[in-house]
């Protein structure tokens, strides 16, 4: 499908109260690129053009316009299942997110199927001076090394990221925040030990307080840890 067929089907699909709500939620996006398509609805488009075989000429058109051409990009690539194929369209395709939403949203299967395989370029992305690629990279540590897979090296890379960007320290937060209702006891010393910055390692306890995984006994050492 070109790109004009492309826009014909996300605008059919616009919704004018999402869009308002999105251009609130996604706060770092032109307002004039976003057309309000929802989420179950891209991922229906998606679906279809990976099925139908007719993405290709739409994922090598980069950059694209539109907010929802970015999410639909996301869902067309999650749905691939050949990963030397998925992971370089991933690399060519992080340059361009530019915001929370698409880069969370990507989430390919196959990657789930080979973590070995992903771990090398994590490494890679995780060091990375643009701020979704390094929040992509934590995101992927935090989805496929929180359980049979995890050990504290990887742990030690995300509390290594030193960054001033808020969705870097805000995922950052999240991956702690997970790690610690996976693995508290091998969590817990990073905040003994201040091992983040204090607007971080605050947000984690914060958000470790909200989670049902996290006993209330750990909830209580957690908040004595807060840095005032």
């Amino acid at each position: 499908m070109n790109k004009k067929e492309i826009l014909d089907l996300l605008y059919a699909a616009a919704d004018k109260e999402y869009r308002d709500y999105s251009i609130n939620l996604i706060t770092s996006v032109d307002p004039d690129t976003v057309i309000g398509v929802r989420t179950p609805d891209l991922r229906a488009i998606a679906c279809d053009m990976v099925e139908r075989g007719n993405w290709h000429e739409f994922i090598a058109d980069l950059p694209h316009h539109f907010l929802e051409e970015n999410q639909l990009h996301t869902f067309i690539i999650s749905e691939i299942l050949d990963f030397d194929f998925v992971v370089s369209q991933v690399n060519k395709f992080l340059p361009y997110v530019d915001n929370w939403a698409t880069c969370d949203q990507m989430s390919p299967k196959i990657f789930a199927e080979n973590p070995e395989k992903l771990l090398p370029y994590i490494k890679k992305w995780i060091k990375s001076k643009h701020a979704y690629t390094v929040r992509f990279a934590i995101l992927c540590l935090m989805r496929y090394f929180l359980e049979d897979k995890f050990d504290t090296t990887y742990v030690d890379m995300v509390v290594g990221v030193k960054s001033k960007e808020y969705y870097v320290n805000m995922m950052q937060a999240w991956y702690l925040s997970t790690a610690l209702a996976k693995q508290y006891d091998s969590i817990l010393p990073y905040f003994k030990e201040r091992r983040v910055g204090k607007w971080t390692h605050n947000c984690a306890i914060q958000k470790a307080q909200k989670s049902r995984r996290i006993s209330s006994q750990n909830k209580a050492k957690l908040k004595k840890l807060r840095v005032a």
